[in-house]
This record gives structure tokens, C-alpha cells and sequence, in this order.
């Protein structure tokens, strides 16, 4: 499943993407309370506990991904297009929320050991790569860095003092930026999983 190809070229994309049950949640006899209607981006809440005759709750999105989508297809019809706009020089940002145990870093960085799991993070370096060793006439700078935003607190998760907080600041010229940053120049995608490795 694409995006609309109006959502193509629109600056800000909101996706959501559902996990399956977990072990402990099968274990306790939880049932599902969400269903996804992937064509129409479109996903509907019971509440169980409602009175009875209480209609579910639908929420319209860019896309969603029920829990049977594999990281290939969230990362082809949401990262990949911001990938690709990255390497023609514009600003990208691959943002995740949710609460916690709602599937953020399966989602984000996946499982090294199998490729098909893999998650967002790892396949865009792959895609990054992969593009700049095609590149014939292009010379790339490739630049990591990797923060956290917690409660409103910037934290460089590449810093000795990763409990330290930054400052988003804004420069006429080159506009938003995070004061005291790390970037770490990286030539290949094992150079830049180094750089992630060694975050807390």
C-alpha cells in the first residue's frame, strides 16, 4: 500500500502502526480492541468497558499498518520517500510516539540479527549507502547523530554525558538546530551502526 500521491509531496505525514499481541498479553486472554482498514488509512477503537449500544471511535491517518505489516512495507511506504528527499539535500525527520510497550523501537530499530526485521533506522542506512556507492557524479557528507526527546528534555544519547540537556536553538541562515549537538562523520553503513552502538 503507497501513499496518495498528494501525501507524496506533503512536508508532514502522520502514520500509525499497530503491533500484535505480545507473549504476556496472549498469556492473560487480552483481546484486540482496534481494527485497521489499511486502504482508507482508517482506525476504529472499541471500548469494552462502554455502555452498550456506544459506537467505536474512528480516526482517519496518511497510513496505517496493522499488526501483520512486515518492516519492509512500513519502511517502503513511510521512510524510504524521506530517504530518497534526504539525499537531494532537504531535511528529514522519521519521528515515532507512542506509549511505552507500543512497539516504537520494534518499529524503529527492529532486530539486527535477521533482515527482515530489521526496522527503520537500520534499513535507512542501508538505503543511504547503497545510493551513495551508485552515485557517480555526487560527493555525500554523512553526518550521525542520535538524540532523545523525553518530556520536553533533548538529550544527545552520543555524549559522554548523555543525561545532560540541550537547547533547541534557531539560526537566521541555517535554521533549527540542537546547541552542543555530537555529529560524528561515518563513509559506511558498519562506521555508522558503530556510532549508534555505542548510545546508552
Amino acid at each position: 500500500m503507497g501513499l496518495h500521491p498528494k501525501q507524496e509531496s506533503e512536508c508532514v505525514r502522520v502514520v500509525v502502526r499497530c503491533r500484535p499481541l505480545n507473549t504476556k498479553e496472549r498469556n492473560e486472554n487480552r483481546g484486540r480492541i482496534v481494527d485497521m482498514v489499511k486502504e482508507q488509512g482508517q482506525v476504529t477503537l472499541r471500548n469494552n468497558k462502554a455502555e452498550a449500544g456506544e459506537a467505536p471511535k474512528s480516526f482517519t491517518f496518511d497510513a496505517v499498518f496493522d499488526w501483520d505489516s512486515t518492516q519492509k512495507e512500513v519502511y517502503e511506504n513511510t521512510a524510504a520517500s524521506i530517504v530518497n528527499s534526504t539525499l537531494e539535500g532537504y531535511n528529514g525527520t522519521i519521528f515515532a510516539y507512542g506509549q511505552t510497550g507500543t512497539g516504537k523501537t520494534h518499529t524503529m530499530e527492529g532486530y539486527s540479527d535477521d533482515p527482515a526485521q530489521q526496522g527503520i533506522i537500520p534499513q535507512s542506512f542501508d538505503h543511504v549507502f547503497r545510493a551513495i556507492e551508485s552515485s557517480a557524479n555526487t560527493q555525500y557528507l554523512v553526518r550521525a547523530s542520535f538524540l532523545e526527546i523525553y518530556n520536553e528534555e533533548i538529550r544527545d544519547l552520543l555524549s559522554k554525558s548523555p543525561k545532560d540537556k540541550l537547547e533547541l536553538k534557531e539560526h537566521k541562515d541555517s535554521g533549527v538546530y540542537v546547541k552542543g549537538l555530537n555529529a560524528f562523520v561515518v563513509k559506511s553503513v558498519p562506521e555508522i551502526k558503530n556510532v549508534l552502538n555505542v548510545s546508552p
